[in-house]
């Protein structure tokens, strides 16, 4: 199996915050919440891309005659 030292610390700093806060999911939100309206920088986002599907059974705009 891969082991990825990135990836492991990630998961640590996960787990420790989440033991923070008892594990409570509502609480661990609002903490992070809270961290992200303090942080001062510009967040871009972006609008979610078109499908790329063209003249599919999945794409509905068009009815089969």
């Amino acid at each position: 199996m891969y082991y990825d030292e990135i990836v492991e610390e990630i998961r640590r700093k996960r787990q420790e915050h989440a033991a923070k806060f008892n594990y409570d999911l509502h609480q661990i939100v609002e903490d992070l919440s809270n961290k992200q309206r303090k942080y001062k920088r510009k967040i871009v986002s972006f609008p979610p891309k078109p499908p790329r599907y063209k003249n599919t059974a999945l794409n509905t705009s068009e009815q089969v005659a």
